[in-house]
Order: C-alpha cells, then structure tokens, then sequence
C-alpha cells in the first residue's frame, strides 16, 4: 500500500480531541449518500413514467405511418404488400381517420372517428389488448339491440372509457356519428349523420386518447365518409421501435412524392422532447446536492490540514515531496466521496426496486395517497433502474468529491516546514 494512502486512511479516524472533524466526515459522507440516493430515485421514477408513457402511446398508434398529400391511398392492398418487404417491417394494416361528432341525448362530443382492419389490426397496435367490454370483431358484424324492440341492427363503435363516462354510454348504447363533410343539397352543406350501437370500451391508460378515440370497422368508415375504395393510410410495426426514424426515411427515400413516411418519435416529439429536458434539468438540480455536500468534503480537509500542520512539517523534512503531500489529502477527500457514492447507490438502488410497496406503506400511515390512480392514470408506480443512468451519477459525484480536495490539498503541498514549526 502506498504510504500516501497509507497516511490519508489514518486521518480519516480522528483523535479524541478531534471529534468534531469526524463528525463533519461523517456529515459530508452522509450529504454525498443523500444526493445520490435522490438521484438515482428521481431519475428511475422519471425513466419509469417516459417508458411507460411510450408503452401507451405505441400500444394506440403505430410505429411508423404512410400518408399520401392531400388525398387518400387507392390500391392500397399493393402499397401494404411493398412496404412489408422493407427490412425491419414486421407488419402492416390500413386505416381511416377524420374528425366527427358523436352525439347521445343531449350530449355531444367532437372525437377523431378511426376505421381499422380488423384482421391485421392486432398484428400493430394493442387496441384489442385494451379492451375492457367487447371484442374487436363485433365491429364486423350489424350490432343487435341489447333488448327485444323495433330498433334494427346497428354497426358497431368502440369507444374510450373516458368518452363514455362523459357521454353517460353503456355497451349496447346507440348514438349519432355526424360528420362535417357531408353532401352538398340545394339547401347548402348538410352533414352526414349515421346511427351507431357501441359494442366496446377500451381503456389505454392516457386521458388524451380514451376521451377522443372512436373505432368502427374499415368497410363503415368508407361508406359513412364516401372514401369508395381508398384509405387515410398504412400503419407500420417494426422490429425495433428506436429505429423507426431510418426505416421512414428509407420509405420516403423509395416511394418518394406523394407518399410520405412519419413515425412515432416525430408524431409525438413535442411530449418526449419535454420528458427528456425534465429528466435533464432534474439531474442538474439534483447535482447540486452532492456540489453542497463536496463543500464539505472541503471544509473538512481544510480543517485536517490546518490540525495535521506539523505533521506535514515532519513528512516534508523526511523527504516527502508536495505532490505526495497533496496526493495524502486528496486521497483522504476521494474516500470520502467513494464511500458516500456507494452507500447512496446502494440505498438508491434500493429504494428504486420497491418503491411501490414503499409508497403504499406511506400512504396507509399517513392516510395521505401521494399517487392516485384516478388522476394519474397508472396500474402502477413506474420505477425503472437505467444501469447507465447509475454510472453517470456515480461518475459525477466521485468527479466532484475530486475536485473539492483540490485546493485544501494544494494549499497543504505548499506548506514550508520552517513556517509550520515555528509555533510548535
């Protein structure tokens, strides 16, 4: 073992008289713990809540959409047959979207009214995984009135929970799909409206969708709207969902103008752009704990320093240079800084694998409820442990408990011997 480290463990165990430098120690290691730990925490929780977030938003939409400017895709059977063969495509369904307004009573509600295939549906998106009354295959099908009457057979909608709490509907429910674009009569505009039986509620998870979303089969989309044959678009899924961004540019590279390729990073940038800044700025401030607890890293070694004067004095006349002197207290700072780096990312790493029964504990002592699953939309409180996230934090806090030894530990290096005893 080197002598500097040596001599840098020894201070570390103040004398009796000297307990007051072992209880700022002490305090210091504990201040480097403590920013770590919330580190690590904060920066899982918000990994948690971006992952599933992102779960939400590919489990609705798609990863990557075909458009065509200014009108709808024809032919789109060979158009779905020619992306499927683009490399990292794994599957491909057609779809309808438009802007209506459905109606039941006296409530009204404008939603975004989407025509899916049934069939291939399932194979992109996860609608059918959240369905909570209902299967996707009744929209196929004419819907029968729930009870023996007059009414005749409906098509089908799904729509979200949300929407139907707002609209007070129930399965087996009929409404009014009416449309802006309607037919032109020698009274003017008049909007196309249609009857429809709900036949299913899904649950996403995201507000935004289950109050706006509406679903009917592909077939009644383009009758209701007078699409004929043609369709809004092709939805895309893809092997790997962060290299949606190349798989687009290579189909506007190949299928070129009018076709246009957009996939779910740039379609919803706005919201990841804002979680990611979040994420950054929160490291940022939460940095500033562990810079608090390097002053004292500082404090300390200026303290050390000023009692182990003659001691520094004694080891510059028995030959030991400045540059060993300096790397004594610097060493002594880094233990210090090592030792709080790990004790935090071991109580980080802890507290960020449970934190859901910890949360639930603290919410059945205090009777208060930190996260409520009506508002926040969540099964669950989202934690997730980013090994490279730990390897930053870790490097920072040891990078500036680094820094704080600089200076006392140059200031003990430039001590004269001479200067040092003259007191003593």
């Amino acid at each position: 073992m080197p002598y500097e480290l040596f001599i840098g463990l020894r201070y570390l165990k103040a004398k009796r008289k000297s307990a007051f430098i072992s209880i700022i120690t002490i305090i210091s290691t504990a201040g480097v713990a403590l920013g770590v730990m919330a580190l690590i925490i904060v920066l899982a929780v918000m990994t948690g809540f971006e992952e599933d977030l992102k779960e939400k938003i590919l489990g609705t939409n798609a990863h990557i959409v075909v458009l065509k400017s200014n009108e709808g895709i024809g032919n789109y059977s060979a158009l779905i047959d020619r992306l499927k063969g683009f490399k990292g495509v794994v599957a491909a369904t057609p779809f309808i979207y438009s802007q209506v307004m459905i109606s039941s009573g006296k409530s009204v509600s404008g939603v975004v009214l989407r025509g899916i295939d049934t069939n291939t549906d399932p194979q992109v998106t996860n609608l059918h995984k959240s369905l909570t009354e209902g299967k996707l295959s009744d929209l196929d099908g004419k819907a029968p009135a729930p009870l023996v009457s007059v009414d005749l057979p409906r098509p089908g909608l799904i729509i979200g929970k949300e929407l139907a709490k707002n609209l007070k509907l129930y399965v087996g429910d009929m409404v009014n799909v009416i449309s802006p674009l309607g037919n032109i009569t020698p009274l003017g505009m008049v909007p196309k409206l249609k009857q429809f039986r709900v036949v299913g509620l899904f649950n996403t998870g995201m507000f935004e969708y289950d109050s706006t979303l509406a679903y009917v089969s592909l077939g009644e989309a383009q009758s209701f709207l007078g699409l004929d044959n043609t369709v809004t678009g092709i939805q895309l899924k893809v092997a790997d969902v962060y290299k949606t961004g190349d798989i687009a540019r290579l189909i506007n590279r190949e299928l070129g103008f009018p076709f246009y390729a957009r996939d779910w990073m740039q379609m919803n940038k706005n919201i990841l752009f804002a979680l990611k800044t979040e994420k950054m700025v929160m490291f940022i401030i939460l940095t500033l704990i562990v810079l608090v607890a390097a002053f004292g890293i500082a404090s300390t070694l200026f303290m050390v320093v000023m009692e182990k004067t003659k001691d520094i004095a004694i080891l510059k006349s028995m030959g030991a240079t400045g540059r060993s002197i300096m790397r004594i207290f610097v060493l002594e700072g880094l233990i210090i800084g090592i030792i709080g780096t790990a004790a935090g990312v071991f109580g980080g790493l802890l507290v960020a694998s449970n934190l859901e029964p910890i949360v639930g504990l603290i919410q059945r002592l205090t009777g208060f409820e930190l996260f409520s699953k009506d508002v926040y939309y969540l099964d669950r409180f989202p934690s997730q442990v980013v090994p490279s996230d730990v390897l930053l934090i870790s490097v920072t806090a040891v990078l500036i408990s680094f820094v704080a030894t600089l200076y006392p530990s140059w200031q003990a290096s430039r001590m004269s011997p001479a200067e040092a005893l003259r007191y003593e």
